[in-house]
């Protein structure tokens, strides 16, 4: 196969979808691969190192569109500015496209209709299972430890005071308090940072094994009142709460959310909208300088309130909605996601072309569109389709 890696355009992104150790082992396996000039700097992986990968170097993003026959990405489809087109609009029918797409996310609906309508085949990332034989594949809980692990030092670094306790000559500081709201991967990543930091840390999640989790790290569970038959769905991820349930979840978690002085989100229901805990009555009620981080935002956010890609203030509260936070820490997140997109494409291709059996678990929840039908559950259910 011909496989395309453009560098990615979103605002700050620095990462690839593949690196010289990757390319090498694409070339090795008899694929040819075509990578955007300086598609790799901002993670410190160079041209000429995929050069002696085997890989060739192309200056135009629009004939590695129009070449490749698999396109390798991180971010989900875009509007290119400089050459004013949309990345849908570069691709091509049959063209297999990998990457995070967030189907269900309303912001994404209009770019998904398109390629569905353009006969793209894609591939979204976040629909990787957790299954045993998918875990080199999962660059979700990839880029959820790095999401984890800078997120918190990010909202560390908006706070107006210390982390630690400080013993001064002029007296104590106390520490600051930290909640992890969804205790996965990116949540226990979380709560560890904080708790090096010095924090005093909280946390809440419906699922009792996360509970577990996250006393194992020293938290504070805080009581969501969510009953554990409603709370678990398939491989162990959150289900989606009735309306009346959520509603009791988000009193429950109210008063401890208004006393932290960072609340991190990270609950979501895979391939569906993330649940809205943190409403904009709970906002006007936290303490003035707190932060909320919300790397949920991809699929809808956690909060109410928070931006979409971007940090802004309300009510005294900093509401932090990047959407690309292991972006900024781009060396190592390009090196897992690198591998985890190789091994996935390792096992999709037999004999130089992609095999897509729709009845393999890890195709069927991973596939959003094929053949000109939209068929990622998530995506229609949130679509009304």
């Amino acid at each position: 196969m011909i496989i395309g890696i453009p560098k990615e355009i979103m605002h700050d992104e620095a990462r690839v979808a593949a690196t010289p150790e990757t390319c090498g082992k694409f070339v090795n396996d008899g694929h040819q691969v075509l990578v955007e000039q300086h598609a790799g700097e901002g993670a410190l992986y160079h041209d000429e190192d995929y050069m002696k990968a085997g890989a060739i170097i192309v200056n135009d993003p629009l004939e590695i569109y129009d070449r490749a026959e698999l396109i390798l990405k991180v971010k989900e489809p875009l509007f290119n500015e400089q050459k004013q087109r949309h990345e849908v609009d570069m691709m091509h029918r049959g063209q297999l496209l990998i990457t995070f797409i967030h189907p269900a996310s309303p912001v994404n609906h209009d770019m998904v209709r398109r390629m569905t309508d353009k006969g793209i085949t894609a591939i979204t990332l976040d629909g990787i299972p957790r299954i045993s034989r998918a875990q080199n594949m999962d660059a979700l809980t990839s880029m959820s430890t790095c999401a984890g692990y800078k997120g918190i030092l990010m909202a560390a670094n908006m706070l107006t005071t210390f982390v630690p306790p400080m013993f001064t000559a002029v007296g104590q500081i106390k520490p600051a308090k930290v909640m992890v709201i969804g205790v996965g991967v990116a949540g226990l990543q979380a709560l560890a940072t904080a708790k090096r930091l010095g924090a005093i840390t909280y946390a809440a999640d419906i699922r009792p094994m996360a509970v577990e989790n996250a006393s194992s790290l020293g938290a504070k569970n805080v009581d969501t009142k969510v009953p554990p038959e409603l709370a678990i769905a398939e491989g162990g991820y959150a289900n989606r709460l009735p309306a009346d349930v959520l509603i009791r979840e988000q009193e429950a978690l109210r008063e401890t959310i208004q006393q932290m002085d960072i609340v991190f989100c990270s609950a979501l229901i895979p391939g569906k909208v993330a649940p809205i805990i943190i409403t904009e009555e709970m906002v006007k009620g936290m303490k003035k300088g707190s932060v909320i981080v919300d790397i949920s935002i991809d699929q809808g956010g956690n909060c109410e309130l928070t931006p979409k890609g971007g940090i802004e203030q309300k009510y005294g509260v900093t509401l932090m909605g990047i959407k690309n936070i292991p972006g900024l820490l781009p060396t190592s997140s390009t090196w897992m996601f690198a591998n985890n997109v190789y091994n996935l494409v390792k096992y999709l291709v037999k004999d130089g072309q992609p095999l897509l059996d729709r009845q393999d678990e890890i195709i069927q929840k991973s596939l959003v569109c094929i053949d000109g039908q939209l068929v990622h559950a998530g995506a229609r259910e949130a679509m009304g389709l």
